[in-house]
């Protein structure tokens, strides 16, 4: 009786581990972004798909691959329109969003009810997020579509408006669902392509700036690095919510990072130059020289060009790491300010945020002799 009461508990461990399996064999890689402003840094991705629509996996993986690449935030955005795997998947728009929550809750993960409302190009495909209920948009009219959309409050974006190259442009349908303020972002950044246009729009008509994975397989990416990491939206909130998040995309407080590039407003660039770079060890030697030590807390290599008249004519600050730098000035009392572009941050088309670094120049103590 003994022997059989073992064995019994023994198997009910069995299962939960092997249950939980899943879960414990996976680590999160946390992104090192500063958070600047007083506002939280988000990392979010608001454009990807499951086998609800022409995805290749299950939507719990897709927080899972999520949780381990250091986001906080994503959307499942499966097309409503499009149901390649509807003969094995039944089409239901809120399914994707019920099966992933649980999941993502457990992760810490915040999971944003969205979708991708499908059109031939021109007008081309859009995001709905933060949306209430997906079904009352699968409706043929466009236009009673994004009307649907917006009843529920969502934020609606326009995804990658150039991938079809002969029929990219900005069209009489895009002036329609810009005024009535339908769209209010849109996706300068899909995957790996970066549209040049789409950044320009984002420019002349005050439109949220968006990158996103669009993944569909599964996810490859196993350690995220400068290089090698999921396209995504930096999110500034003031808390990690729901509703916060919201309010941030709709404020538009938001920058692209693609590549080893940040796109976005330049005070939001600027904000996180500053907040990752330190200038400390100054020491003032013969001849006028100084030196001091830039160190990079984040996980972005920084790419600086002078532009000033002191400095060396590049530098480079890689990822986590430190460089030492030696200039030569006129006068050591006098402050010192190094102006710099930072080329791998973007704020317009081939335009890098400009910096500065100063220091107040070295402090001279005259004694007097009589004491």
């Amino acid at each position: 009786m003994t022997t059989a009461r073992f064995r019994l508990v023994v198997t009910g461990v069995l299962a939960v581990l092997l249950v939980a399996a899943p879960l414990w064999g996976q680590v999160r890689q946390e992104i090192r972004i500063p958070e600047i402003l007083g506002y939280k840094t988000l990392k979010c991705d608001f454009h990807m798909h499951t086998v609800f629509s022409d995805g290749q996996v299950w939507p719990t993986v897709r927080v899972d691959e999520a949780w381990r690449e250091g986001l906080d935030v994503i959307s499942i955005t499966d097309h409503i329109e499009y149901q390649p795997h509807k003969d094995d998947v039944p089409t239901n728009h809120n399914r994707p969003y019920e099966i992933a929550l649980p999941r993502a809750k457990a992760r810490g993960i915040l999971l944003v009810r969205g979708a991708e409302i499908t059109r031939e190009t021109p007008p081309g495909h859009f995001n709905a997020i933060f949306l209430d209920d997906v079904t009352p948009l699968d409706t043929k009219d466009l236009l009673d579509c994004m009307a649907a959309a917006a009843k529920q409050g969502a934020f609606i974006f326009w995804n990658h408006p150039g991938w079809k190259p002969d029929k990219k442009g900005w069209f009489d349908t895009h002036t329609t669902l810009y005024e009535k303020k339908y769209m209010r972002g849109i996706e300068m950044v899909n995957g790996k392509s970066y549209y040049p246009d789409a950044h320009k729009w984002a420019i002349e008509k005050d439109l949220v700036f968006i990158g996103n994975s669009d993944i569909h397989g599964p996810s490859m990416i196993q350690r995220t690095t400068k290089n090698e990491h999921r396209t995504m939206t930096l999110v500034f909130a003031k808390r990690k919510s729901l509703a916060a998040v919201k309010e941030a995309v709709f404020a538009g407080r938001t920058v692209a990072w693609y590549q080893n590039q940040l796109i976005g407003p330049a005070e939001y660039l600027e904000a996180i130059f500053e907040a990752a770079v330190s200038l400390t060890d100054i020491q003032y030697g013969p001849e006028n020289t100084i030196r001091f030590r830039l160190t990079n807390s984040s996980d972005l290599d920084l790419e600086l060009a002078r532009t000033g008249k002191v400095g060396p004519r590049t530098l480079a600050l890689p990822a986590g790491a430190s460089a030492l730098v030696s200039i030569k000035v006129d006068d050591l009392e006098a402050p010192v300010e190094l102006e710099y572009t930072v080329e791998n941050f973007l704020s317009g088309l081939g335009r890098g945020v400009p910096v500065s670094l100063s220091f107040a120049g070295q402090m001279t103590i005259e004694l007097d002799a009589e004491i």
